[in-house]
């Protein structure tokens, strides 16, 4: 699936953190400061195209031209788990504005259910950063697009950064959103008949926060 506006990382330190989310025996603690690390690289990767501004200082040496990130940035982490992305990238942009939105997958459908959104009435910022670790089926990072879109934020002021995605769950979103600009660590190749990503991280919310029930626990 080719596309100019989707990134896949390839970075030794992103595939070994990866590799450490994704085994059973990494506890919730690790887990976050794994999320925590990628989203972080993400959002470095995917802020590089930014519009600068310009202005003049004094160092104890003498003057110089600095630069400061000229559009307004929002973030919009999907609860729960986009919440283990925000951080990292409030580390990147301090002065951010974050409004959650709420979706859920419908366990038999698969269906996205919106349950909650932060958007004010009319748009507040220039640049839209949307965080949800996993795209596996692709339909709550499309509903959440959606929702951005109708708020009154242009495709192309909206990247798209998660952790983990199938491949299906990619197409689906380019399909309905041809150029999405997405920021990914890596792809998975499958999708289990439950629209989970197979090899996968399993359910990041309950990973993150140390939800998972009695059978799943590690």
């Amino acid at each position: 699936m080719p596309s100019q506006k989707l990134h896949v990382l390839a970075h030794p330190v992103v595939n070994a953190r990866l590799s450490q989310l994704r085994q059973t025996g990494t506890n919730s603690k690790e887990f976050r400061e794994g999320i925590h690390d990628i989203s972080l690289i993400l959002g470095i990767e995917a802020s590089r195209d930014l519009e600068e501004e310009t202005f003049s200082g004094t160092t104890p040496v003498g003057p110089f031209t600095g630069s400061v990130i000229k559009p307004h940035i929002g973030l919009t982490p999907i609860l729960r788990a986009g919440m283990g992305m925000t951080d990292a990238l409030l580390n990147i942009f301090p002065a951010a504005s974050v409004y959650h939105l709420g979706i859920f997958r419908e366990k038999v459908s698969l269906q996205p259910v919106e349950y909650y959104s932060k958007l004010p009435p009319n748009p507040t910022v220039d640049q839209v950063f949307l965080l949800d670790p996993l795209i596996a089926t692709g339909g709550t990072a499309c509903a959440a697009m959606n929702m951005i879109i109708e708020w009154g934020i242009p495709l192309n002021h909206i990247k798209l950064l998660c952790v983990l995605a199938s491949q299906d769950g990619l197409n689906r979103v380019q399909l309905e959103f041809p150029g999405v600009e997405i920021w990914v660590a890596a792809v998975d190749p499958h999708l289990t008949p439950k629209g989970l990503i197979s090899p996968g991280l399993g359910d990041t919310g309950d990973r993150l926060y140390n939800t998972l029930k009695g059978s799943e626990k590690i």
